[in-house]
């Protein structure tokens, strides 16, 4: 049975110490994302215990539950429109309740037995742990946290047109509904077409600035006029640059806003600094960051193919099994532009899939742990609910639940994930390739967007034996190697 949205949403707020600690509202294709004010007012384990809360990842302020696809955006409406009214004063009618909730939730985890190690006040290793998060919220992983969150609100729209896409590459090779052909492919390439646009708006609102003058200046990006702009001897090409042209301009854009805000007077403020906003960066996007941009964005893409056609399997096997040791250290978000611009280059990123088979090796490694401690009851009933969730591609609940608080497993599931990259990348090596045409879903969720230069059939077949490889290999090295020998043939303490 479904959870009720506004029920969750009224719980989780309440464990993260109310509507007033919540700075700030967002979401991805998974989880709610929330940055609170004091984090020390979140009760972590009173999140976890919640009904369809699936996983909990907290860094310092900034706080991650996983809710799963669907949910996750009825969730997020209802959590910003309590976190809204809470801010204009319209929450009093929900104090009454909220506190109901929170001697509620009080009561249940008395009942369950809570341990002090959850979070207690006198408890040493919650006070590692924060001390361990205050040393991680270091400036490069913000600003990692700050680039994704400029294109995370973007993943939605590219899976849409993902999936048109896909769908339109096949009625166009089997030669069925010609007529509707073309209509699909100007509705899944319109919007990557202007992404740079989108990119400009979100990287605005993220780092401070007005999100239309931010557009604005990213529009530039993608202007079929630029080609007639003489840079240098030369001219430009509309979109050259891409995404991570428009992420640079727009970002300037903001500083620039800053500094005419805090220098124009007040009555010339609405006319110069908007002008002034959209005019230097503007200047600065045409005659240099596109031509750097887009000699980055050039690099990228050949570096991709050169790798994978040379050392393709080497490849996969080194990004196979560290994607989650990279997702445990927030790095993986450096990866979102890279996808995003491979995207726009040839329509689909060679290396999500090559990625995701550290999912597969996560699956293989909690099916493992299943079979072999038959006796442990709750761990058991935790991999029964998180299984259909990793086939899916939601890993966190497998990840924090089961493979990385017994501590072999989470290693012996990177090898899982080695050997399904290692698989896919060999067909690299080969000619073949494998994509996906948008970034977020991953297990079985990525066979809808599976593209490749031999087809889309093709590409589903290797892929789907990556997935076979991982299971298989996370399953064997962790039923093998990843428990202690004294604890092979006994229930965990």
């Amino acid at each position: 049975m479904r959870n009720d949205p506004a029920s969750t949403a009224n719980a989780v707020l309440t464990r993260v110490g109310g509507p007033a600690n919540v700075t700030s509202v967002a979401h991805c294709m998974t989880r709610l994302r929330l940055a609170l004010a004091d984090p020390a007012a979140a009760d972590e384990a009173g999140l976890r215990a919640l009904p369809g809360v699936l996983a909990v990842v907290s860094d310092g302020p900034a706080w991650q539950i996983v809710l799963g696809p669907g949910v996750v955006d009825e969730v997020t409406a209802e959590v910003e429109a309590r976190v809204t009214a809470g801010r204009t004063g319209d929450a009093g009618a929900r104090s009454t309740r909220e506190e109901e909730d929170e001697k509620d939730a009080k009561g249940e985890e008395g009942e369950k037995g809570t341990p002090a190690a959850d979070g207690g006040p006198e408890d040493p290793g919650a006070r590692l742990k924060q001390e361990l998060r205050q040393r991680n919220a270091t400036p490069f992983k913000s600003a990692l946290r700050r680039v994704a969150n400029v294109f995370v609100p973007l993943i939605p729209a590219l899976i849409g047109c993902g999936v048109l896409a896909g769908l339109g590459g096949l009625l166009a090779n089997t030669g069925l509904l010609p007529g509707l052909t073309p209509a699909l492919s100007a509705i899944a390439s319109a919007f990557l077409a202007l992404i740079a646009v989108f990119v400009g708006h979100n990287t605005a609102r993220e780092f401070g600035g007005t999100p239309v003058l931010g557009a604005a200046v990213a529009a530039v990006v993608v202007y079929p006029g630029v080609a007639k702009v003489p840079v240098f001897g030369t001219h430009l090409a509309p979109g050259q640059g891409g995404v991570l042209g428009a992420l640079a301009a727009a970002w300037l854009a903001t500083r620039v806003e800053k500094w005419c805000r805090g220098r124009v007077p007040g009555a010339l403020d609405v006319l110069l600094t908007p002008t002034v906003t959209v005019l230097v960066p503007g200047l600065v996007t045409l005659y240099g960051l596109m031509y750097a941009a887009g000699a980055v964005a050039s690099a990228i893409g050949t570096a991709a193919n050169w790798l994978l056609a040379t050392a393709g399997a080497v490849a996969g096997l080194v990004l196979g099994g560290l994607f989650l040791p990279l997702v445990m250290l927030g790095l993986h978000q450096a990866l979102i532009p890279i996808h995003t611009t491979l995207i726009e280059q040839r329509g689909y990123t060679v290396l999500l899939p090559l990625l995701a088979m550290a999912g597969a090796g996560q699956v293989g490694a909690a099916l493992a742990v299943y079979v072999r401690l038959r006796h442990d009851v709750p761990l058991r009933t935790t991999i029964r609910s998180a299984l259909p969730a990793g086939l899916l591609g939601v890993g966190e609940p497998l990840i924090y639940g089961v493979s990385l608080p017994l501590g072999r497993p989470f290693l012996t599931a990177c090898a899982g994930g080695a050997a399904g990259g290692a698989f896919v990348g060999f067909f690299a090596m080969l000619g073949t390739q494998v994509g996906a045409t948008a970034i977020g879903p991953s297990g079985w969720a990525l066979f809808p967007l599976l593209a490749g230069n031999r087809g889309p059939a093709v590409a589903a077949a290797i892929y789907a034996g990556g997935l076979l490889t991982g299971y298989l290999v996370g399953f064997a090295a962790t039923y093998l190697f990843g428990f202690p020998r004294r604890r092979r043939t006994s229930a965990p303490v």
